[in-house]
């Protein structure tokens, strides 16, 4: 090959530039839509470095798997109340008389390759998301993350909680068996016992009375459609906010309210939550093929005479199951009007005041106490007493409402009067929450006056002395103990703009 070929591709490949033709090509791009500089922003937007920020993660990537999944399923499931007889691959069933969901229900477990999977997936990926939405939650809460400039977050975040619960209880509605079809009925009731307007919501919810026609379908659209369009918009909207006011941060080593230390986007983050939504992916699917989960065919087809035992919602509903169970028969019969206060007020008033002094809480503490500076660096929960006992009192009453689910299978279990263990459980969910504030009270101002309180422990070593006393000493720190960071790349270089100071390690600190 003449020097004169090899000089000309040489030269050609110059002219590409260092990124060849990929990098040609978005520079080309940029010069016709200019991403470059939000680009730039965006690559070299910095997270601070701590495991409680892994919480809001989980939640998004198990909704991308409940996406995935879903998609799947909704090719093969047919949201239709019609009743067919059962001649598929469940041959227990075989000849009896179902609604079309609940067989294409069935025949989505037995019949379609890896519908089980997907199915049990889902299902899975429905406790994980809403989960991590109560742990996050509960971090933001304790650590006052919810306080200026970010209440609109708070909001958000509360109404995503909101939706993922009223979402997860119509997916799990819809195979119309007999444990979703029971709390479908509850459902129903729970509409009628809204003084005035409950029976024409009962009526345009199912489209009848109960059972109706309509139902199913309705959940259906709900389900796909509706309530996850509102979740991804409220994820979008969560997420720009996120970026546009930057991480709150832990106090540290060179923190500050006006800067953000941390790992950049690119490649140090992007390379750990990627990971991250592999392992959240794999997780899930290794519950989907060994852990079982709502096994219709076994609870048979829903029958509005039959009910089974021991059978309890997902954990997320179990609040409201708990206090419907335990709320006192009361009833208000008077002008031609019945108002069912055992089911109004556990079921409507009861998740309305909890739901509604989330979202208020941040205009209650900034009221109360006068703070109405920005804050950007996190408390330790110690350090802010009153906040912490009344969290953990609230999530003590709400525990005991869970609890409280289960009253049939606590009463079997130890031999008890199912009414006892139901008087039991209204005592405990009085007593609980004014027991816990005081106590979380106390262990807080304990944590302030301890030295190291609330701060990770180092390892010690206790040697014996030659006179047999025990002495602890700090243990030396090894190379393996310290906290280390992947090294940034280079962003490339048809991004123009200032890249923060790092200091070597892949710690790097910008001005908010």
């Amino acid at each position: 090959m003449s020097s004169d070929v090899v000089s000309t591709k040489r030269m050609k490949q110059q002219a590409l530039g260092p990124y060849g033709a990929v990098g040609k090509a978005l520079g080309e791009l940029d010069d016709r839509i200019g991403v470059a500089k939000g680009g730039s922003s965006f690559l070299n937007k910095i997270f601070p470095d701590h495991w409680s920020f892994m919480l809001g993660e989980i939640a998004l990537y198990s909704f991308i798997v409940l996406l995935v999944t879903g998609v799947f399923l909704s090719l093969y499931y047919i949201p239709s109340q019609a009743i067919v007889t059962y001649h598929g691959s469940y041959l227990p069933l075989d000849g009896q008389h179902v609604t079309q969901a609940y067989a294409s229900s069935v025949d989505l477990s037995f019949a379609v390759r890896a519908g089980l999977l997907m199915r049990q997936m889902h299902h899975w990926a429905t406790n994980i998301f809403v989960g991590a939405i109560v742990i996050h939650m509960a971090r933001v809460f304790f650590t006052g993350a919810f306080r200026k400039p970010r209440e609109l977050n708070w909001t958000i975040g509360s109404a995503l909680l909101i939706l993922a619960i009223v979402n997860g209880f119509l997916g799990y509605s819809l195979p119309d068996d007999l444990v979703s079809g029971t709390g479908i009925r509850i459902a129903y009731s729970i509409l009628l016992s809204i003084p005035l307007v409950g029976s024409y919501l009962g009526f345009l919810v199912f489209g009848g009375n109960f059972p109706g026609t309509a139902v199913i379908p309705r959940f259906y659209i709900l389900h796909i459609l509706i309530v996850p369009g509102l979740i991804i918009a409220l994820v979008s909207v969560h997420m720009f906010l996120l970026y546009r006011q930057k991480h709150t941060q832990f106090p540290g080593r060179g923190r500050t309210e006006k800067n953000v230390v941390g790992s950049p986007m690119f490649p140090v983050f992007m390379a750990k939550t990627t990971g991250y939504l592999f392992i959240i992916g794999g997780v899930t699917a290794l519950l989907g093929a060994f852990a079982q989960i709502n096994p219709i065919w076994q609870f048979g087809p829903y029958d509005a005479s039959r009910i089974g035992y021991a059978v309890q919602p997902d954990w997320y509903m179990g609040f409201l199951d708990g206090a419907l169970r335990i709320w006192p028969s009361w009833s208000f019969h008077s002008f031609g009007y019945t108002i069912p206060f055992e089911v109004f007020i556990p079921a409507i008033i009861l998740p309305g005041l909890i739901f509604n002094l989330i979202f208020v809480w941040p205009a209650l503490e900034r009221r109360f106490t006068k703070d109405h500076e920005t804050h950007n660096l996190l408390d330790r929960p110690s350090y802010r007493p009153k906040r912490t006992a009344a969290g953990v009192a609230v999530l003590a009453f709400v525990s005991v409402l869970f609890l409280a689910s289960s009253t049939d299978v606590i009463a079997n279990f130890f031999h008890l009067p199912l009414s006892a263990v139901i008087w039991a459980m209204r005592i405990l969910t009085i007593v609980t929450p004014f027991v816990a504030y005081p106590l979380t009270y106390k262990i807080c101002l304990e944590l302030q006056t301890t030295k190291g309180g609330g701060k990770r422990k180092t390892p010690n070593m206790v040697s014996r002395t030659a006179e047999g006393e025990y002495v602890a000493t700090p243990a030396p720190v090894y190379v393996d103990d310290q906290h280390d960071e992947l090294a940034p790349a280079e962003v490339p270089k048809f991004i123009t703009a200032a890249t923060p100071e790092s200091d070597g390690d892949g710690v790097r600190t910008i001005d908010r």
